[in-house]
């Protein structure tokens, strides 16, 4: 019980108010899946690789407890494959897997593209705008990495500015394959030219109110990598 002198606010008799939120926080395990899940979708760990627990929790600074429950995450995901009693190792390329993520990410971003198209407002006109310029710059400085970044950001505007943000998140979590493709598509000639230029005319389109055109230029953009899969293949046959 409070003190007898102590003054309660009847609307608020337990006294939370007091309390402040603490922000969102991030556990050791949450920490070392999203490290771990780059390392895989960048190529630093190229399928195939032999992993380690010990080895990735001393690498990480954390136990071996958060290191194994992102493993588990990552194999739900497809990333990693586990051998019991033998070999945990980052699993190849499933291109059954990465069709079915193309397949999800068009059917749900050609939606979004189409909304939009119908009532842009300026604020999504200069993010769009301001997005495309950004990805110009980092090429400009050959940030291979950032541009990729901003490819992400990219689209996670479109998803946002269609409300529907949660989406981008269940088509990453189904993308792991496919993802790592469109890395290593990214390095061809003139494909980062042409990824600016793509998000250019789908961004112009949707500004336009021309949906049939945003969902044209998206399908075109969402296209190349599947269309490029045997050049691909034949640079990493061992990633297959």
């Amino acid at each position: 019980m409070p003190p007898p002198d102590s003054v309660l606010d009847p609307a608020d008799p337990a006294g939370l108010a007091a309390l402040a939120p603490l922000g969102p926080r991030r556990s050791a395990a949450e920490i070392a899946y999203g490290q771990l899940r780059q390392a895989v979708i960048t190529l630093a760990l190229p399928p195939g690789t032999i992993l380690s627990r010990a080895e990735l929790a001393a690498r990480l600074g954390v136990s071996q407890t958060p290191v194994r429950e992102a493993l588990i995450r990552l194999q739900e995901e497809g990333l990693i494959d586990v051998v019991p009693h033998s070999a945990t190792r980052v699993a190849r390329i499933d291109l059954a897997s990465a069709r079915e993520a193309s397949f999800l990410r068009l059917s749900i971003e050609v939606e979004i593209v189409r909304r939009l198209a119908a009532a842009p407002t300026p604020a999504l006109a200069a993010g769009l705008r301001g997005e495309i310029a950004r990805m110009a710059e980092l090429h400009a400085q050959g940030d291979q990495e950032g541009l990729a970044t901003a490819d992400e950001a990219f689209h996670s505007l479109l998803h946002a500015a269609a409300g529907v943000p949660g989406l981008r998140e269940l088509i990453r979590s189904r993308s792991g394959h496919l993802d790592r493709l469109r890395r290593m598509h990214l390095p061809a000639p003139g494909k980062a030219e042409r990824i600016i230029a793509e998000h250019g005319a789908v961004a112009e389109a949707i500004i336009a109110r021309a949906p049939e055109a945003a969902e044209r230029e998206l399908r075109l953009h969402l296209s190349h990598t599947f269309a490029e899969l045997d050049r691909i293949r034949a640079v990493h046959p061992s990633f297959f």
